[in-house]
């Protein structure tokens, strides 16, 4: 057992993947280099044919990089991750490492957006069939597993309605079927929530959000097993190279140090909001998993530490009412980014899930009145003010 393996979890997020340099530096540095020098002809030959370690190219080997994956990847209880240049490459990378033609997917419909396009426009072309179902439904889940299933791919809690599974309940029907069972672990972190520990075999990241917390770079994760991530998905990544920048991979590092107490922070403001938007006559309906009323709540304390940061509410009127609510904000960021410091207000139907038919966002539940807040750390009397602007006039 080294000492990494009994440290707590505040001290991994600062102190995991430094290796110091000769230098004797501190702080985590940033190696801006394309290419490494090789002693001898030798040492190159033998570092290319992956006989001996070491950097070859920084497209795929990057002392910066590499820190940033040692981290996250104790922070998630795995063996190895896969850092790259967004959580959409992120999958993308997944979804070619380990699966082939003639393979299907079994995905919760409530998933992000892009994900969906991914899976139905691109991997389609490759022979890679995708079934949904609904998110917090067991008996769908198996019914849609067939002989070819090999990945049962979902977020938890869900984007935007925040609709929680259980994962080791899928995670033993996933097995029990011979397919992976994958965690987009996006809008909780390893700091609320540990889906390997659970039993799920892969967690992917979109590192932008809360893993950064501060909205500045862009970025994404697989992390795993040594087999799964550390061989074929980082095959994919060393061949392919949807890389992440040394710079891209400091900056995560730095929000890493206080993702902790970021998204505990987080979750105690959105927890307000969600209480105080119940109570607000334009309101039809909050979702937020720290809510009773949610029919996820069961799974806080258990699965997942709190109910996190991200708040949806439905409002009366449809889309009109809702882009009114938006724009009468005058602190609140109009973006569809989350997981920032800032807290941002969105309209998912004509945003982040702006791309799917009618009736895909209609089977989702997305409906036109949907608004999804990503909390932010502000006072939240003065986000409860903002909003109250427009909801004053529903």
């Amino acid at each position: 057992m080294s000492i990494q393996d009994e440290l707590g979890f505040a001290t991994l997020a600062i102190r995991a993947g430094h290796h110091r340099t000769p230098e004797g530096e501190h702080g985590e540095p940033i190696f801006t280099t394309s290419s490494y020098v090789f002693a001898s002809a030798r040492e190159a030959a033998a570092r290319f044919a992956g006989d001996e370690p070491g950097n070859i190219y920084s497209r795929f080997t990057n002392p910066t990089v590499a820190i940033f994956e040692e981290r996250l990847a104790a922070m998630e209880g795995g063996e190895c991750c896969v850092a790259t240049a967004s959580g959409m490459s992120a999958i993308l990378s997944l979804c070619l490492g380990l699966l082939k033609a003639g393979d299907h997917i079994v995905s919760s419909r409530s998933i992000f957006g892009s994900i969906t396009l991914l899976f139905n426009n691109y991997l389609t072309r490759f022979g890679i069939e995708t079934s949904y179902v609904p998110l917090m439904a067991p008996a769908a889940w198996e019914k849609a597993i067939g002989p070819a299933t090999r990945l049962l791919f979902l977020e938890t809690p869900s984007n935007p309605l925040t609709e929680m599974a259980d994962i080791r309940a899928l995670a033993d029907l996933a097995h029990a079927h011979d397919c992976l069972l994958v965690v987009d672990n996006c809008f909780c972190t390893p700091a609320l929530q540990a889906p390997l520990g659970l039993g799920a075999d892969l967690v992917v990241h979109s590192a932008t959000k809360y893993l950064d917390g501060q909205g500045r770079c862009v970025g994404g994760a697989v992390v795993g097993d040594r087999k799964r991530v550390g061989e074929e998905v980082f095959g994919v990544l060393r061949t392919a190279g949807p890389s992440m920048s040394p710079f891209n991979a400091w900056v995560f590092l730095k929000g890493l140090e206080t993702l902790e107490l970021r998204m505990l922070a987080h979750a105690r403001n959105a927890q307000a909001l969600a209480d105080w938007l119940r109570e607000q006559p334009g309101v039809a309906r909050v979702f937020y998993p720290g809510l009773d009323t949610h029919p996820g709540h069961y799974l806080i304390g258990t699965q997942q530490r709190t109910g996190g940061g991200i708040v949806a509410f439905e409002v009366r009127g449809g889309r009109e009412a809702a882009w009114r609510v938006i724009d009468a904000t005058r602190l609140l960021s109009i973006t569809a980014n989350l997981g920032d410091t800032k807290t941002t207000i969105t309209h998912p139907a004509t945003t982040t899930h702006g791309r799917l038919t009618d009736e895909e966002r209609e089977v989702a539940g997305i409906g036109e009145g949907l608004i999804r807040i990503a909390v932010g750390l502000e006072a939240i009397a003065d986000i409860q003010a903002d909003l109250a602007r427009g909801l004053a006039g529903l």
